[in-house]
Parts: structure tokens; sequence; C-alpha cells
């Protein structure tokens, strides 16, 4: 039987998870008494097939950045690219997320989109809400786009909407993440650019910083991972190169204990 008429079919990793909150529930009855086996124990639920993330480095970053200068949506991917925050966590960053010399930010709200409209919720886990480290190209880049927002709350006077958003939809309003990321699909097929959706620039970024040396807990902090374990079974299709570059390393070491 499949789904109901205009309803998406549940992808295999909803199915797994239903069937996880689904076998635990009925294990508990068991524990009580009221059933005297568990109906959910002998059903095999679909394995979630884990897709190898889309990244932009090398030649294909050069040419977003470059692409990008300038243009609406060079703040928020700039964000992304350099932070890894995912979409919603950049639409619900505020102005007072920000420490004052724009150093550092503080994930604290996300913004979704549900079918009752726009909501800001909680990051989901302690670990989502955290600080993250801004580099100085992105703390000039939102001084000159807070200039350019603070033009714009003035010539729309009592039309703005105090929000304190960071990235907005022009009138100090929320800007749908669904919005977001069809402008994202535009831009890069008008300039030509590789295909990546804007949820790779998070890919993008935790990748540059793997292949930079940087420690895996580091950029599993970074990008709000619930272990960091987690992020390197995502990015596990780095490790080979990472391999040869820790035997090269242990090769000059012992050719500079030798000399």
């Amino acid at each position: 039987m499949g789904p109901a008429p205009g309803r998406r079919p549940l992808s295999a990793s909803s199915v797994l998870k239903i069937h996880l909150v689904l076998r635990q529930a009925l294990q508990q009855a068991v524990r009580w008494e009221l059933l005297t086996v568990n109906p959910a124990a002998g059903a095999q639920p679909p394995r979630p097939r884990h897709t190898e993330a889309l990244v932009a480095t090398g030649d294909a970053l050069r040419r977003i950045v470059l692409a990008l200068a300038g243009h609406p949506l060079e703040l928020p991917a700039t964000v992304a690219i350099t932070t890894g925050m995912r979409r919603g966590e950049i639409l619900g960053l505020r102005w007072a997320d920000l420490t004052p010399d724009f150093s550092s930010a503080h994930i604290r709200q996300t913004l979704q989109a549900t079918r009752s409209g726009l909501h800001y919720q909680l990051p989901k886990t302690h670990r989502s809400r955290r600080p993250v480290a801004l580099p100085t190209t992105l703390a000039e880049l939102l001084r000159t786009h807070r200039s350019t927002q603070q033009v714009r709350q003035g010539l729309l006077g009592d039309q703005w909407q105090h929000t304190g958003l960071i990235v907005d939809r022009g009138d100090g309003g929320p800007l749908n993440p669904d919005t977001l990321s069809s402008t994202w699909r535009r831009f890069v097929r008008d300039h030509n650019l590789p295909t990546v959706r804007f949820h790779d620039l998070r890919h993008s970024h935790a990748t540059l910083m793997l292949l930079e040396g940087i420690h895996p807990k580091i950029v599993s902090e970074r990008l709000g991972h619930s272990t960091v374990s987690f992020t390197l079974d995502v990015y596990s299709h780095l490790l080979p190169d990472m391999q040869s570059e820790a035997a090269e390393a242990m090769d000059r070491v012992l050719r500079n204990a030798a000399a």
C-alpha cells in the first residue's frame, strides 16, 4: 500500500526512527507483562542509504566565492562555508548572538518552515547549542552587511520588522529556508557553477577543516555533531588521503630522528 495521494513516502531514515520508538514502547509493555512478546522485534526496517557528501573545494570553491561577490546570497553562503552552520541556524542567527567584535557567534535558535508557517526552535541537542569562532573575513562581511541593513531599515521606517535577524528577507522579517535553497539553486544554475546544494556548503567547511589538519573533535564541535565518531563516519571518504599524509608525517619524524 503506497502513501496517500499528495503525500511523499517516508524516507528509510524516518521509517527506521519510527520502528525504533515503536519497538522500545512495545518492549516496555513486555517488561510490564502487558504483552508476552514484542511484535516489533522481528520486523526488519529498511537501512538508510548513506550518500557521500558533495563538497566544493579547490577551483570549484574559488568559482563559487568569486560569483558570490556582491550577490544577496554572499553573506548566508559565506557563513555556511566558513562556519559549517546549518541553514536554519544561519537564518535564526541574530546580531545579539554575536560578540561585539564579531569574533564569535553562539547558536541559540534555528528557523524552521512548518505546515503552520515559520517558527523559531531551540537547537535539538546541547551540542547544537554551541559557540562558533568566526574568521576575520566573515567579520568584515558582517560589518558591511550591518551597515546596508541599517540603510534598508531607515528607508522602510515603520514597516521594518524588528527581529534582530542578521539574514532577513528584506524588511527585517525571517527568510523562508526553502526560499533560500531555491534562490541558491537558481544562483548555481545561472552562474554555471558546480551543482552543490546550499547544505553542501556545510560539508565543504568540514572537508576543508579536516584536509587542513584541524582535529576532528574541533570540526565536530563547529558542526554541532552529537559525537566525534559521527563526524568521522560522515566524512570517512577523506580518510584514505589523511592516512597517506599520516604515513608521510611518520617518515619525516623517523628521518629527523636518524639524522
